[in-house]
């Protein structure tokens, strides 16, 4: 029996050998499953976010004790009528070579995840008599998908070719296609799947609800352990049910805490066990933990059995996958991805408006959108129609031959619009120039905003509206992003702020993005503000994963960053103590930083932002956001040396370009050659200032000595 005791919360957050450790006698792979590893990397960095998540872990605890989420079909675990509870499953297959995964071997994954979740499994007659009252049979099934998210046909199989030979459960890089892998399918209405060659002899990992982003949440299973998979003792498809139980919240057999015999997986009808197994045992095992009686249950799906050895999940493991399930997943029960796509004969969808995005530089623009022949007759006509803010700018008429279930990017008549936010709406008929039969798919909208370019910036918050005009916020997740507080300000009552202190995801971006910029012409461009920044975990904490602030900029409108400014840790923070509470910053609690973007004028026009990525540490402010310009006097830029003005009641204006690095002297003669004044430079600069009010009227000689030159000037004084 496995008791609830406090001190196991600390296991899962301790990266240690038990949990990734090597296999015996297998000349395989050395390690199993990352995902308690992979839980830690997420929780590390942020005592607020591992609190919300033991807290929550214990309120649904508590609830499964009660009964509170379970069906009340499913009492009996032996009912053969109990209500099936579906879920639709999507393979991202993301290899080299994606091909070499065939699709009978995802049938037969899915065959064995389907068996040993239903308690179907023709290798549970290897269950002990002892164990066999303890068989679950859980009434959670997985269908393939037969749409996808946009309501396509599908097999529930996608292949992605990545340039990747592997990917580490450290970073979820095969979640994403920016990193090489697969972005997911609505994890709201499909189980993700990804299968990839995995880093380290990592065999699979998956997410715990309620453990990291929405996109990330789903199981990653290294492909050579599917059933006919090159790694012989791991080849079953066992891998995928036992990362399966982590996605519906079953832990470790063991309970992770490396042979203490004090850690849980919160389940009370598996035996108290030392480690994991890594072999194949036989007949009763004890252990440390157990050491009497009918052993070790070395047979359990959450263990590290080889794979012809596992072979159940217990009555209590399933009660907790399917309270999971009900608590966190149940979207996944109105999910229609297992339906089959309805089909017309004419049907014209509109997939996507590329552009514009969130914002244009340029005006006026052109709109890209993508068109795909949803109906089964080839699409030969269409009508495109376009609106901004509800008001009809023009149609466009395409022709073409657009086969069944493809698709083509569409560039239609450029529209001129007023600065400021916009919606633009496109809508298609005609197809074919008859009646579309499916007009749930032929429009779309798109808000955007323009704004034309600025030459300067200066931006203290204090507005009633935010963001100011000509801003803007990127925010992927839509999550927690930038905000305005008052109340908390360097100058004035207002600021702007990014709460990574409840962020509940780690590695998000968010940006937050000034007016378009132009620079053409300029001499120098300059960027300041005044930041303040604390973290919830000291700043000391070797490793940790911290919140960065940077300064980012783009010559293409935001399809590009360069990175200009970054600090995170010590270099960032304004706060250096440690605190778990929200960081308001005092007056002394602000620094301001500036940053020269005099590279960029040959660029015209820029785009500034600034990106927060969250290590859900605490508060970013931002306040005194100022861009500024400097033109040279165009005689100075062509001469390099002007003295001004002439004639001068006496003050004189002595200005160099580019600023000079070896003045020795400055000097000033009398016609009679009687130096009158002097000045020599403590350091250098490009600007410096003489009086000679206090001398007659007529002609003066301003001397410069500047290394072995001489330069000479001659100015009136009146």
């Amino acid at each position: 029996m496995k008791s609830f005791k406090p001190v196991c919360l600390i296991f899962i957050f301790v990266v240690v050998a038990g949990i990734v450790h090597s296999q015996e006698n297998t000349g395989t792979v050395p390690g199993r499953c990352g995902t308690m590893q992979n839980l830690a990397i997420k929780l590390q960095g942020s005592p607020r976010l591992k609190q919300k998540f033991e807290n929550e872990r214990a309120r649904f605890n508590t609830a499964v004790r009660q009964g509170i989420y379970r069906l009340s079909d499913i009492q009996n675990q032996q009912n053969a009528n109990r209500t099936a509870l579906v879920v639709p499953i999507v393979f991202h297959i993301v290899l080299s070579n994606p091909g070499v995964v065939t699709d009978a071997q995802i049938q037969a994954q899915l065959d064995t995840l389907n068996k040993d979740y239903a308690g179907n499994n023709g290798d549970s007659v290897h269950i002990p008599s002892y164990f066999k009252p303890l068989f679950g049979k859980s009434g959670i099934q997985f269908c393939l998908a037969k749409q996808t998210p946009n309501g396509e046909p599908t097999t529930g199989i996608e292949r992605i070719t990545t340039t990747k030979s592997s990917f580490t459960n450290t970073d979820d890089g095969v979640k994403h296609a920016s990193s090489g892998g697969a972005d997911n399918w609505d994890p709201s209405s499909y189980f993700n799947v990804w299968i990839c060659a995995l880093a380290n002899g990592i065999l699979g990992y998956a997410t715990f609800p309620q453990s990291g982003a929405d996109n990330d949440q789903g199981v990653v299973v290294e492909y050579r352990s599917l059933p006919g998979g090159s790694y012989a003792v791991y080849s079953g498809g066992k891998t995928l049910t036992h990362e399966t139980g982590h996605y519906f919240n079953l832990y470790h057999i063991w309970g992770d805490d490396d042979g203490a015999c004090s850690g849980t997986d919160y389940v009370d009808d598996t035996p108290n066990q030392g480690n994991s197994n890594s072999t194949c045992p036989t007949g009763i095992k004890t252990d440390n933990c157990t050491t009497t009686g009918n052993g070790i249950m070395y047979q359990n799906y959450m263990d590290y059995t080889y794979d012809d050895c596992l072979v159940m999940f217990t009555t209590e493991q399933v009660d907790r996958m399917e309270s999971a399930f009900m608590a966190y997943r149940s979207s996944l029960l109105s999910s229609i991805a297992c339906q089959n796509p309805v089909s017309y004969n004419i049907d014209a969808q509109l997939r996507t408006i590329n552009l514009p995005k969130q914002r244009i530089c340029t005006n006026p623009f052109a709109p890209v959108i993508t068109v795909r022949n949803r109906g089964i007759q080839t699409l030969t006509a269409l009508t495109v129609t376009t609106a901004i803010d509800d008001v009809i700018t023009g149609t466009y008429t395409w022709t073409g031959t657009l086969a069944q279930l493809a698709s083509t990017d569409i560039t239609l008549n450029p529209i001129t619009v007023t600065a400021g936010n916009h919606i633009l709406k496109v809508y298609l008929s005609n197809p074919n120039n008859t009646t579309d039969q499916n007009t749930l798919n032929d429009s779309t909208t798109i808000s955007f905003q323009y704004n034309p370019p600025v030459s300067s910036v200066s931006e203290s918050f204090e507005g009633a509206v935010f963001p100011p005009a000509g801003w803007d916020i990127v925010n992927a997740d839509n999550g927690i992003t930038w905000q305005k507080v008052t109340g908390v300000a360097k100058t004035g009552n207002s600021s702007v702020m990014i709460n990574n202190l409840d962020y509940n995801a780690v590695g998000q971006q968010d940006y937050l993005r000034l007016p378009d910029a132009n620079v053409a012409g300029v001499d120098s461009v300059f960027l300041s503000f005044q930041v303040a920044a604390a973290t919830s975990s000291d700043i000391n904490t070797p490793g940790n994963i911290w919140d960065t602030l940077e300064v980012v900029i783009s010559t293409d409108c935001g399809n590009t960053y360069t990175s200009l400014y970054k600090k995170y840790g010590t270099n960032l923070v304004t706060h250096t103590a440690a605190t778990t509470k929200a960081f308001i910053p005092t007056a002394a609690e602000w620094r301001k930083d500036s940053i020269n973007i005099s590279n960029y004028i040959t660029a015209g026009k820029i785009l500034l932002a600034f990106r927060n990525t969250t290590g859900a540490e605490n508060n970013i402010y931002i306040d005194d956001v100022n861009l500024r310009t400097v033109t040279v006097n165009p005689n100075l830029k062509s001469k390099g040396f002007l003295v001004t003005p002439s004639p001068t009641n006496g003050l004189l204006t002595i200005q160099f370009y580019p600023q000079p690095t070896d003045i020795r002297g400055i000097q000033v003669f009398n016609i009679s050659g009687q130096k009158v004044a002097e000045t020599i430079p403590n350091g250098q600069s490009n600007y410096y200032t003489m009086d000679i009010g206090r001398y007659s009227a007529g002609i003066y000689t301003v001397r410069v000595v500047m290394g072995n030159e001489v330069l000479t000037k001659k100015i009136i004084k009146y």
